[in-house]
Formats: structure tokens, C-alpha cells, sequence
């Protein structure tokens, strides 16, 4: 029979859940407390969540949802990370944590309606972040824009640049009569 607790904090993972839209899974065996702070610290500065989970309780959570892909990986000592800012934000916070300690185990990700595996996940962390996608999509459409509007107006320019030198010419040549 599940304890009162226990009833509460499976309702707090499907609040949670339903309010994400990246969800993923680690396994945290072999780090410190002071190494799962800075983690969680780290994740927070990209607006995501680290929480240890039992499986039996993450399993009965993800049941009848998105994620519910995400059950065979629910394996071993398990922790997740939630978000529903930038995934690839989420991605590189965690890679960027796991070059440095390694017993940080990316096990597998829910992004954007995919499942997606541990090297699914490593590509994702080497994509630019949506803020420099976006500076680089508008960079590709002003560029010929520029050229474009540059392209128009060089014709009026030069014409107006060829009548100022004929009106100089004419003025500094000598009238005849």
C-alpha cells in the first residue's frame, strides 16, 4: 500500500512532467553531494530541474504520457532533469558538466516529442543554442538583402553622380558664342 508520501510526490512528477518539454535521464553513481550542488546549480542557470527519482515512482509517472518512452531506461540509480526552456541549453549544461566528472552517466532524453539515446544527446549538446541559430538565420537572410538594396540604389547614385560632373564640366568649359 503506498504511503501518503509517496502518492504525493508521483502527483508532483506528473504536475511536473506535464509542465516540460525535455526530460532527462542520469546516473549519478560515484559523484559527491558537492559535485550533484554544482550540477543542480549549473542546470538552474539554464531554467531546468535535477531531481533523484525511484524508478518505481518515475515509471508509474511517465505511464500514459509523452514520455512514457523513457520507461526501459528507468534503470539503476536514476535522476532526471526537466525543463521546458532551451533543450539544447539543457544538453550542454550537462555535457559540459560530464567532460569534467565522468561518473556523470547520460543515460537517454525526451526532447521536443523524440526520444533520443546518450549519443543523441552529445549531438544535441554540440548544436549552437537557439539565440545564435536565430543571429545566424538572420544573418543568412540580410546578407543578400544588403546586396539587394545596394544592387538599387547604385544606379541612382551613379546617375546622379555622372549629372554632377556634366554640370561641371559645363561650367568650367569655357562658353562659346
Amino acid at each position: 500500500m503506498p504511503t501518503q508520501e509517496k502518492v504525493e510526490t508521483l502527483e508532483r512528477l506528473k504536475r511536473r512532467l506535464g509542465e516540460t518539454g525535455t526530460a532527462v535521464l542520469t546516473e549519478y553513481r560515484g559523484l559527491t553531494v558537492s559535485q550533484l550542488s554544482d550540477l543542480r546549480r549549473r542546470l538552474r542557470g539554464v531554467s531546468a530541474t535535477y531531481r533523484v527519482v525511484k524508478n518505481r515512482i518515475a515509471k508509474l509517472a511517465v505511464a500514459d504520457s509523452p514520455f512514457q518512452d523513457l520507461r526501459d531506461h528507468l534503470k539503476g540509480p536514476t535522476a532526471l532533469v526537466l525543463s521546458a526552456g532551451d533543450p539544447v541549453a539543457v544538453a550542454k549544461a550537462l555535457q559540459t558538466f560530464a567532460r569534467t566528472n565522468q561518473q556523470l552517466l547520460i543515460k537517454a532524453g525526451y526532447v521536443d516529442g523524440a526520444l533520443l539515446p546518450a549519443d543523441g544527446m552529445r549531438a544535441l549538446a554540440d548544436l549552437p543554442s537557439r539565440d545564435a541559430l536565430r543571429s545566424q538565420l538572420i544573418a543568412a537572410v540580410q546578407g543578400p538583402l544588403a546586396q539587394l538594396c545596394s544592387t538599387l540604389t547604385a544606379l541612382p547614385r551613379d546617375l546622379a553622380y555622372i549629372l554632377e560632373e556634366r554640370s561641371r564640366e559645363s561650367e568650367s568649359s569655357p562658353k562659346e558664342e
